[in-house]
Protein backbone atom coordinates (compact mmCIF):
# COMPACT_ATOMS: atom_id res chain seq x y z
CA UNK A 1 0.00 0.00 0.00
CA UNK A 2 3.02 2.05 -0.46
CA UNK A 3 1.38 3.92 -3.38
CA UNK A 4 -1.87 4.85 -1.26
CA UNK A 5 -2.16 8.58 -1.15
CA UNK A 6 -1.77 10.11 2.36
CA UNK A 7 -5.28 11.46 2.54
CA UNK A 8 -6.76 7.96 1.60
CA UNK A 9 -4.68 6.64 3.98
CA UNK A 10 -5.51 9.05 6.97
CA UNK A 11 -9.20 8.19 6.57
CA UNK A 12 -8.41 4.69 6.27
CA UNK A 13 -7.16 4.67 9.88
CA UNK A 14 -9.67 6.47 10.93
CA UNK A 15 -12.72 4.17 9.46
CA UNK A 16 -11.07 1.19 10.70
CA UNK A 17 -11.63 1.51 14.70
CA UNK A 18 -15.42 2.84 13.70
CA UNK A 19 -15.80 -0.99 11.65
CA UNK A 20 -13.98 -2.94 14.75
CA UNK A 21 -17.21 -1.03 17.04
CA UNK A 22 -20.02 -2.40 15.18
CA UNK A 23 -21.90 -5.53 16.57
CA UNK A 24 -22.77 -7.92 14.05
CA UNK A 25 -25.85 -9.36 16.09
CA UNK A 26 -27.45 -5.68 16.33
CA UNK A 27 -27.05 -4.67 12.27
CA UNK A 28 -30.28 -4.13 10.82
CA UNK A 29 -31.28 -2.69 7.39
CA UNK A 30 -33.10 -0.08 8.58
CA UNK A 31 -36.04 1.99 7.53
CA UNK A 32 -33.80 3.12 4.59
CA UNK A 33 -33.61 -0.78 3.55
CA UNK A 34 -37.28 -1.02 4.03
CA UNK A 35 -37.94 2.15 1.57
CA UNK A 36 -35.74 0.27 -0.47
CA UNK A 37 -37.59 -3.06 -0.81
CA UNK A 38 -40.88 -1.43 -0.67
CA UNK A 39 -39.98 0.86 -3.87
CA UNK A 40 -38.88 -2.26 -5.79
CA UNK A 41 -42.02 -4.14 -4.59
CA UNK A 42 -44.31 -1.07 -5.86
CA UNK A 43 -42.64 -0.86 -9.02
CA UNK A 44 -42.96 -4.96 -9.93
CA UNK A 45 -46.23 -4.56 -9.23
CA UNK A 46 -46.70 -1.75 -11.68
CA UNK A 47 -44.83 -3.38 -14.04
CA UNK A 48 -47.49 -6.12 -13.93
CA UNK A 49 -50.03 -4.61 -13.71
CA UNK A 50 -49.32 -3.13 -16.86
CA UNK A 51 -48.12 -6.68 -18.37
CA UNK A 52 -51.76 -7.87 -18.34
CA UNK A 53 -53.35 -5.10 -19.34
CA UNK A 54 -50.87 -5.40 -22.77
CA UNK A 55 -51.36 -9.20 -22.77
CA UNK A 56 -55.36 -8.76 -22.32
CA UNK A 57 -54.81 -6.35 -25.88
CA UNK A 58 -53.25 -9.54 -27.82
CA UNK A 59 -55.56 -11.26 -30.50
CA UNK A 60 -54.07 -15.04 -30.31
CA UNK A 61 -56.68 -15.74 -33.14
CA UNK A 62 -54.82 -16.76 -35.95
CA UNK A 63 -55.57 -15.16 -39.45
CA UNK A 64 -57.63 -16.77 -42.28
CA UNK A 65 -55.04 -17.24 -45.25
CA UNK A 66 -54.89 -14.89 -47.72
CA UNK A 67 -55.20 -17.17 -50.51
CA UNK A 68 -58.09 -18.70 -49.96
CA UNK A 69 -57.37 -22.06 -51.35
CA UNK A 70 -58.33 -23.49 -48.11
CA UNK A 71 -55.59 -26.25 -47.74
CA UNK A 72 -53.09 -25.87 -44.62
CA UNK A 73 -49.49 -26.97 -44.63
CA UNK A 74 -50.35 -29.86 -43.06
CA UNK A 75 -52.49 -31.47 -45.41
CA UNK A 76 -50.22 -30.79 -48.40
CA UNK A 77 -47.15 -32.62 -46.68
CA UNK A 78 -44.91 -29.66 -46.06
CA UNK A 79 -43.84 -27.49 -43.03
CA UNK A 80 -41.87 -25.22 -42.57
CA UNK A 81 -40.93 -21.80 -43.74
CA UNK A 82 -39.02 -23.26 -46.56
CA UNK A 83 -42.03 -24.84 -48.41
CA UNK A 84 -44.55 -21.45 -47.59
Amino acid sequence: MTDMSASANLALTHLVPLAKEVDDNKVTPGVLGFLVFAALAVGVWLLMKSMNRHMGKVNFEEAPDPKGDGASKESRGTSGPAAA
